[in-house]
């Protein structure tokens, strides 16, 4: 359907969300929650003076009111409700989706993904930032995002500590 036309689930019935999501393959895609807040501080960095002062704003906003550039990605994608058929983790991107195409039958010719190049550059710039902040901070996002930490296979992540 066009944009414009087409249904939000929420307009759906529940035996119509099932039927439609049941014929098609859902594939999520998912990035290590301090990527992502690194991601988002990057882009508003003329908004915080500092990532400690940037990430404080993040916890004292809150939940409720969370920008969908940092929000845990289990309120964004609910896979509890949903059943994925492709859970596909950024920095592995190139693999995955080669993989994905070849089980869909299609030819897995991909065009050089930026994921690969810039895994090494988060590396060391997640260190940095990360030594920035408080313990107390540390701690409360690892809160934050307890429940990506525990749905998806972050074992890298410096929140998972």
């Amino acid at each position: 359907y066009p944009q414009q036309h087409a249904p939000q689930l929420d307009q759906l019935n529940l035996s119509t969300i099932e039927a439609m999501m049941g014929s098609y393959t859902k594939v999520l895609f998912v990035r290590d929650p301090f990527q992502r807040l690194i991601a988002a501080y990057m882009q508003s960095m003329g908004s915080s003076s500092s990532f400690s002062s940037f990430v404080q704003e993040v916890l004292d906003v809150g939940l409720r009111n969370a920008s969908t550039a940092w929000k845990p990605l289990v309120s964004l994608c609910l896979p509890c409700l949903i059943q994925y058929d492709y859970v596909l983790l950024f920095g592995f991107l190139r693999q995955e989706l080669g993989h994905l195409l070849q089980r869909a039958g299609l030819p897995a010719r991909l065009p050089e993904l930026p994921d690969s190049q810039v895994l090494w550059t988060y590396s060391w710039l997640s260190k940095q930032l990360f030594s920035e902040l408080s313990p107390q901070q540390k701690q409360q996002l690892s809160q934050f995002y307890r429940w990506d930490l525990s749905a998806f296979p972050f074992t890298h992540s410096l929140l998972s500590d």
